[in-house]
């Protein structure tokens, strides 16, 4: 008996829900003209009664037929009359109603107008941002309905949004310079592109919607520049970031030991190659620790790239120092030997490198700027990286060693520095830290034989305007290059940008060869 009684209220329920839309522009639905079809799904849409959504929410899933002038809904196990809402048997010879990619766009518009409506919060707040991109005058009445029964105000605010964007061709003047005043409150690229045809005298007669037109234009302007602005500043600190990551260990290396490596962006490329074998191996091993792999692969970067430093310090370049261009021939031979090494073992195509989910994403501070968080955090890694190699320069027995070595190495040897042993301990160390800027560099560039072909010069810029062997120097040269690159690059082009940084480095150089800091001491000269 409690079973037949719930049987019964939910059938009366169905029954109420499916006799509120109007039959006759159900039967539309059916036509064979689109453009009736169109006219069917707004004013449905517009009436907003209970059941709409259900049979326009069939017509989208192609679960909607048609026999005659009789229309029925299959849910996936029961077919119902469209009108009635009573389980029937679906007659045969029933079709469904052909619906075009242009009908599936109108049926989606409908169906988010509908759910504006629905009792739970965030169905509601995801309908509004849904309309927030694509929404046309028919949904006006449907959106004024929905802002007179919103009480939310971050669902009223994105109705209000989409109320002013549905109005924006309404045929009153009065209603149109209201959208306006409205949308000018908005101040994102999609509205600036909304309000732009409105400065035509062709598209828009009134001469009072023009002008608010023009000076809402004048805002967003102005506030999308700053935002431009922002985020190529963001992008030249995350670019110095990676710089820093990169200069730092050449900086070292170069400073005590006097050699230009040109292998050093290869040191980038086995980081990045770690990076890449301990997310294939996490994959294959521990696919659950997945998103872990890369704080995994820090260590095995670091130690990685400093073992394949010290192999080429103790096999080459220990035998050329204070030959400056045999160095430099050498280093460039090693970078070879290494790219081409690179593509026997992992081929000459790139390798996917995949963001963990918590370096996914992103936090909008403006409509036209938003941090990606891989970004933030390969700059907030950056620092840390930083922040260790001062602990270790300045406050470690090996630190003190490498100054020694860097400001004079004949009297650091005298007074019993192993030098050759610094030597290898720096090189060590310097191609440890550019495998951990290959880690960073993974988690935003492709990763690929050739990778680092593309920092080793602009790392050698920022040692040598920083000063040699300078942190400081360092720092301020990395980010300053990364963030006058990308200024540059939104003004002029990336081409002209990087002409214009050669020259400004060269007129810098030649006024000051020590570069911004110089080293200190009575043999810093020699």
């Amino acid at each position: 008996m409690k079973k037949l009684l719930t049987t019964l209220l939910l059938l009366t329920g169905a029954l109420c829900a499916w006799a509120g839309p109007d039959p006759a522009l159900v039967r539309q639905l059916a036509a064979d003209d689109n453009s009736d079809k169109i006219a069917a799904i707004q004013q449905l849409a517009a009436a907003a009664e209970p059941g709409t959504a259900g049979i326009l929410q069939a017509m989208a899933d192609d679960s909607l037929y048609v026999l005659d002038d009789k229309l029925f809904v299959f849910d996936g196990e029961n077919t119902l009359d469209a009108f009635s809402g009573e389980t029937v048997e679906l007659p045969e010879g029933a079709d469904t109603i052909t619906v075009n990619n242009r009908l599936r766009g109108e049926l989606a518009n409908a169906l988010a107008a509908l759910k504006l409506f629905d009792n739970d919060r965030e169905v509601r707040l995801t309908a509004a941002r849904e309309l927030q991109s694509n929404v046309g005058a028919e949904l006006a009445p449907v959106l004024t309905k929905a802002k007179a029964s919103e009480s939310d105000p971050q669902i009223l605010e994105l109705l209000s949004t989409a109320h002013a964007k549905a109005t924006l061709q309404d045929a009153d003047p009065a209603v149109r310079l209201a959208a306006v005043a409205a949308l000018a409150e908005v101040q994102t690229p999609a509205v600036r592109s909304l309000l732009l045809p409105l400065t035509d005298p062709a598209n828009e007669a009134d001469k009072s919607v023009r002008d608010a037109a023009v000076q809402a234009l004048k805002a967003i302007e102005r506030s999308l520049a700053w935002g431009d602005t922002l985020a190529a500043v963001f992008s030249g600190l995350s670019l110095g970031s990676i710089l820093l990551l990169a200069a730092l260990g050449l900086a070292i290396t170069y400073g005590v030991m006097g050699i230009i490596n040109m292998a050093h962006g290869e040191l980038l490329m086995v980081g990045a190659y770690t990076a890449y074998v301990m997310q294939s191996l996490f994959r294959t091993h521990f696919p659950e620790l997945i998103d872990w792999y890369l704080p995994a692969a820090i260590p095995v970067a670091f130690f990685t790239a400093a073992a394949v430093g010290v192999l080429m310090e103790r096999t080459v370049i220990r035998w050329l120092y204070g030959r400056t261009l045999e160095t430099l021939l050498a280093t460039w031979g090693l970078s070879l030997i290494m790219i081409q090494a690179a593509r026997v073992i992992f081929g000459a195509q790139n390798v996917e490198v995949a963001n963990p989910s918590w370096m996914s994403g992103g936090v909008e501070l403006l409509p036209n700027l938003i941090l990606p968080w891989n970004r933030v955090i390969i700059i907030g890694f950056a620092l840390f990286v930083l922040f260790l190699v001062w602990v270790l320069m300045n406050k470690t027995r090996l630190g003190m060693f490498v100054r020694a070595v860097t400001q004079n190495r004949a009297m650091a040897g005298c007074v019993g520095v192993p030098t050759a042993r610094i030597d290898t301990m720096a090189f060590a160390l310097g191609a440890g830290i550019a495998g951990l800027g290959g880690v960073a560099l993974s988690q935003i560039s492709n990763v690929g034989p050739d990778m680092g072909q593309g920092y080793i010069v602009d790392s050698f810029m920022v040692v040598v305007v920083g000063g040699v062997g300078q942190l400081a120097g360092a720092v301020w040269a990395a980010l300053g290059l990364g963030i006058f690159s990308k200024l540059l690059e939104g003004w002029a082009g990336a081409v002209i940008a990087k002409i214009m940084i050669l020259v400004a480095i060269i007129i810098f150089i030649q006024k000051r060869p020590q570069g911004i800091f110089a080293l200190k001491g009575r043999f810093a000269d020699q």
